[in-house]
């Protein structure tokens, strides 16, 4: 991940697009070379990017389960 990456809203990800974003910063910020004045901006785009990620997965939990109620009716 650049230091001066201009993030992609995490709406428009897929979510393995930001699975793939989530692991590249962790590794970012987990290596000598990170950048500690990108510190702050590398945790608020993790942030989000786990909410939607937390999101779709609810989500899709949801309407699994809805269908499988369909499949029991």
């Amino acid at each position: 991940m650049e230091s001066n990456a201009t993030f992609t809203p995490v709406k428009d990800l897929t979510y393995n697009q930001a699975v793939a974003e989530l692991d590249s910063i962790l590794r970012t910020m987990q290596s000598d070379s990170c950048d500690i004045d990108r510190l702050t901006a590398y945790t608020r785009r993790a942030s989000e990017l786990l909410a939607e990620c937390r999101r779709r997965l609810t989500a899709t939990d949801e309407e699994l389960k809805a269908i499988l109620a369909d499949l029991e009716k």
